[in-house]
C-alpha cells in the first residue's frame, strides 16, 4: 500500500507542479489583464469590472449549490471502482443538476437585475447590463460542471490545458474589445470570456467519451440525493465564509476607512496568489484521490500524511523566499504606498505553514461526506476567524490583522488534528511532527530577520535562511522519492 503510486510522494509532487504551474500562469495572465485594463479603462473601468465580478461571484456561489465539489467526491469514488455504468449515471445526474442550477442562476439574475444594480452601484443604471450578465453566470455554471467531471475522473492534464487555454484566449479576446470600445466593452467581454472558457472545458470533457444516460428530473433527484445534500451543505458554508469576509471588510471600513479596506484586499490577494499553487493542487488532485478511498482509513492515513509532508516541504522555501521578495512584489504589483501591508503579509504568510497541514487533514471530513461535522466546523471556524481578525485589526491595525491570521491558523491546525483523531482515528507519526517543526523553525527565523535594523544583516540573514530552506527541502525530497533521478528523467525525456 505504501508504494501505491496514487498516494506516493512522486505523484503528489507532480500534481502540485502541474497545477502550481497553471496557477502561476493564471496569476501572470491576471496581472497582465489588470495592467491593460488600468491603461485602457482607468480607475473607473477597474472599479466597474471589480463590482460586476464580485456580484457574479456571489450569485454563482449561491446558484451552483456546492455541486462543483460534491460531484467531484461522488465521481471520484465511482471512477475508482471502474464501474462504467456508475460513472455514466453519476455524470448524467450531475449534468442534469448543472443545467437546472445554471438556468436558475440566469433567471435569478434577470428577475433581480434592478435590485442587483441598486445593491452593487447604488442605482438602477446597470439593470440592462445585469440582464446580459445572466448569460455569463449560465456558462460559468456549465463550466463548473465540466471541471467537476475532469477532476473526478482524474483527467488532470486535460484540466490543466483547458485552464491555460481558457485564460490565454480570454485575455486575447478582451484586449482588442477594451481598446476599441472602452467601458462599453466590459459586459460583452465578461460574457464572451465565459463562453470561450466553457468551450475549452466542453471540448476536453468530451474527449473522455463518457456516454450520457437519459434521466428525468425526478429520477435524477432520487438517485443524486447524496450529491445534492452535500452540495447544499457546501453551499451554505461557502456563503457563510463570504459573509464573514464581507463583515470583516465593513468592520475595517468603519474603524480604519476605505483605504484600509484596499490595503487589506491587496494584502490577501498577494498571500493567496503566492501560496495558491499548493492549495490549488490540493483541491484539484488531492481531494478527488482522497474521495476515491474515503472508506479505507489506512489508505486515508497514508494519503493525508504524504500530502501534508509534500505541502509543508514545498511551502517552506516559498515562505522564506517571500520575506526576501515581499517589498519588491508589493512595488511591482501596486506602489510604494502599499508597503504598509508588509506587516500584514509577513505575519499572514507564516500562517500558511499551519494551513497546509490543517487543509490536508480537513479534506478528510469533506471526502467522507460527513455533513454534520463539516457544517459545525466550517461555521465555527468562520465565526472564530471573523472575531479574531476584528480584534486583531482593532488593536493592531494591518499588522495586528496579520498576527490574528497566524493565530487563527494555529488554532485551526490544532483543532482539526483533535477533531479528526476523535472522529476517524487519524493521526500523524512523530517523524512528521519533527519535520513540521523544522519547517516552521526555518520559516520563523526568516521572518525574525525582517525585524533586523541593519540592512546587511537583515537581507544577509534572510537570504542565508532562504538558501538553507532550499537545501533542506531538496534533501528531504531526495530521501523520500530520489528527486535527483526524477529531474534527470524529466530532462532526458525532453531532450
Amino acid at each position: 500500500m505504501a508504494n501505491n503510486p496514487q498516494f506516493s510522494y512522486t505523484h503528489i509532487l507532480k500534481a502540485t507542479s502541474l497545477f502550481g504551474g497553471v496557477q502561476v500562469f493564471k496569476i501572470l495572465i491576471s496581472i497582465i489583464r489588470v495592467k491593460i485594463v488600468a491603461i485602457l479603462l482607468g480607475g473607473v473601468g477597474m472599479g466597474i469590472i471589480g463590482l460586476f465580478n464580485s456580484t457574479i461571484q456571489v450569485v454563482s456561489e449561491i446558484a451552483k449549490l456546492g455541486l462543483d465539489t460534491s460531484a467531484v467526491k461522488e465521481l471520484a469514488h465511482v471512477h475508482a471502482s471502474e464501474d462504467e455504468k456508475a460513472i455514466q449515471q453519476t455524470v448524467s445526474i450531475l449534468q442534469k443538476f448543472i443545467m437546472i442550477t445554471a438556468s436558475i442562476g440566469a433567471v435569478f439574475t434577470i428577475v433581480f437585475s434592478a435590485l442587483l444594480s441598486k445593491l452593487t452601484f447604488g442605482n438602477t443604471d446597470y439593470t440592462f447590463e445585469f440582464i446580459w450578465l445572466a448569460l455569463a453566470i449560465f456558462f460559468m455554471q456549465l463550466t463548473n460542471g465540466k471541471i467537476a467531471i475532469l477532476q473526478g475522473t482524474q483527467a488532470l492534464k486535460k484540466l490543466a490545458v483547458a485552464n491555460v487555454l481558457g485564460s490565454t484566449v480570454g485575455l486575447l479576446v478582451s484586449i482588442p474589445l477594451y481598446y476599441m470600445y472602452g467601458l462599453e466593452a466590459i459586459v460583452p467581454t465578461i460574457i464572451i470570456t465565459a463562453v470561450v472558457i466553457f468551450g475549452f472545458f466542453w471540448y476536453f470533457e468530451n474527449t473522455l467519451k463518457i456516454q450520457r444516460i437519459s434521466l428525468g428530473i425526478k429520477q435524477a433527484y432520487v438517485e443524486g440525493k447524496s450529491m445534492l445534500r452535500l452540495g447544499l451543505v457546501l453551499s451554505i458554508t461557502g456563503i457563510v465564509t463570504l459573509i464573514a469576509t464581507y463583515l470583516l471588510q465593513i468592520f475595517i471600513r468603519h474603524v480604519g476607512g476605505l483605504d484600509q479596506v484596499g490595503y487589506y484586499t491587496a494584502g490577501f490577494l498577494i498571500i493567496n496568489a503566492y501560496v495558491g499553487m499548493i492549495f490549488n493542487a490540493m483541491g484539484t488532485d488531492y481531494f478527488p484521490r482522497l474521495s476515491a478511498i474515503h472508506t479505507e482509513n489506512a489508505k486515508v492515513q497514508l494519503a493525508v500524511r504524504n500530502q501534508a509532508t509534500i505541502a509543508i516541504l514545498l511551502l517552506t522555501p516559498i515562505i522564506t523566499t517571500f520575506f526576501v521578495a515581499a517589498p519588491l512584489v508589493v512595488n511591482i504589483l501596486y506602489s510604494k504606498e502599499f508597503l504598509v501591508i508588509l506587516g500584514l503579509i509577513s505575519w499572514g504568510v507564516l500562517g500558511m505553514a499551519f494551513k497546509a497541514v490543517s487543509w490536508s487533514v480537513g479534506y478528510v471530513i469533506l471526502a467522507k461526506g460527513d455533513s454534520r461535522i463539516f457544517v459545525k466546523t466550517s461555521i465555527g471556524f468562520s465565526i472564530l476567524m471573523l472575531t479574531m481578525n476584528c480584534v486583531g485589526y482593532y488593536f493592531g491595525g494591518l499588522t495586528g490583522l496579520g498576527i490574528s491570521v497566524l493565530a487563527y491558523y494555529i488554532i485551526h491546525f490544532v483543532s482539526l488534528l483533535i477533531i479528526t483523531k476523535i472522529a476517524y482515528g487519524l493521526w500523524f507519526q512523530s517523524a512528521f511532527f519533527k519535520l513540521f517543526l523544522l519547517c516552521v523553525l526555518l520559516s520563523g527565523l526568516g521572518f525574525a530577520c525582517t525585524y533586523l535594523d541593519n540592512i546587511y544583516l537583515k537581507y544577509g540573514g534572510m537570504i542565508a535562511i532562504m538558501l538553507l530552506s532550499y537545501i533542506f527541502t531538496y534533501s528531504q525530497l531526495q530521501k523520500k522519492m530520489n528527486i535527483k533521478q526524477l529531474i534527470k528523467n524529466k530532462l532526458f525525456k525532453r531532450s
